[in-house]
């Protein structure tokens, strides 16, 4: 089948072909089938006859290669055998990345739970431990077909794609175009200032949403934007409020992952630039999906005028942030 109509076939994807894809592995499905939250891929939470429910996963066609999903699911199953609670997907044969028709699937157990709460400085150590035991295994072995996070990746092909594709009202472009090259010159900065940094597998969007709590239980969720970066990129997204609130959540987080790696202070000086370069590959990735109905039904307000100027401000807002002395921590 072509690509264009592997992407149709994803787009319309049935309950039928969602529960005949689970039951081609051996579960046996009783009919319940729930919509998870994700735009990126179709995740769905199906119930089985005699255990309980799994969680299948559909990839979306042309973004990652086969050997770059198995990467992904090598990488969480060495982490599961190290006893780190990390969602690793069903093996059937020796075989994890399953294809039925146009699609590509895996199977996941079904774990329930909220999202950590960052005022919990006791979970937020608890984070940091695993963080760091992740990090350890990420530091045994290199990545082959998983994409490096860096300012090339994240920055400077995000802002090439928005500026050709159309989108960036005429008015606003040239602002767009002279805050982004600000913003990556700051950017730069930050990275020097850093100085050499040692890069390791890592699980590359770890935010309070890829973390589920139930009675004290922590599972760590979907690496499918596993990566190639600097350890500060796990710890980060679970900074919140200004710079007084968010001292006190880092060296929580620093406590616990000391216990287990050791951590690289110089690191703090590239949190400011990777919420950049966040920022602006959300952008481009948003505008790479638009065609996507269901991204035009969940993110209205995108592409519209107030969505550029919010997003030139936030960019600005961080350049005045990469200026700052980084936030300080005291190792014990």
């Amino acid at each position: 089948m072509s690509a264009a109509n592997d992407t149709l076939a994803y787009q319309d994807l049935s309950p039928d072909d969602i529960l005949s894809s689970v039951e081609s592995l051996g579960f046996h499905c009783d009919g319940r089938l729930l919509t998870l939250n994700s735009y990126e891929n179709r995740v769905y939470r199906v119930g089985i006859e005699d255990g309980p429910p799994v969680v299948p996963k559909f990839y979306r066609p042309g973004r990652w290669t086969d050997a770059a999903i198995q990467e992904e699911h090598d990488f969480t199953l060495e982490l599961a055998a190290e006893e780190i609670p990390v969602a690793a997907p069903f093996d059937r044969e020796g075989q994890t990345l399953h294809h039925k028709g146009a699609f590509r699937f895996a199977v996941y157990p079904c774990f329930g739970g909220r999202a950590p709460e960052l005022d919990d400085l006791q979970l937020l150590r608890q984070l940091g431990r695993f963080v760091a035991r992740i990090h350890l295994c990420g530091q045994r072995s290199a990545f082959s077909h998983r994409p490096r996070l860096d300012v090339a990746t994240y920055g400077e092909k995000p802002i090439r794609f928005l500026l050709d594709a159309g989108l960036i009202p005429d008015d606003i472009r040239a602002a767009y175009d002279s805050v982004c090259e600000a913003a990556l010159d700051r950017v730069h900065h930050c990275y020097e200032r850093a100085g050499e940094h040692r890069e390791l597998r890592l699980h590359g969007d770890f935010h309070p949403g890829n973390v589920l709590v139930l009675d004290q239980v922590l599972h760590i969720v979907d690496f499918d934007d596993t990566c190639t970066g600097p350890a500060v990129q796990d710890l980060w997204m679970f900074l919140s409020g200004d710079r007084h609130e968010q001292t006190p959540q880092l060296a929580e987080l620093l406590a616990g992952y000391t216990e287990f790696r050791t951590f690289d202070g110089a690191e703090l000086h590239l949190i400011e630039a990777l919420r950049t370069l966040r920022i602006m590959h959300y952008a481009a990735w948003l505008a790479r999906r638009w065609a996507d109905p269901a991204f035009q039904i969940a993110f209205p307000w995108f592409g519209g005028r107030r969505y550029w100027d919010d997003h030139v401000l936030a960019l600005r807002e961080q350049i005045a942030l990469m200026d700052e002395e980084p936030l300080r921590w005291e190792p014990a």
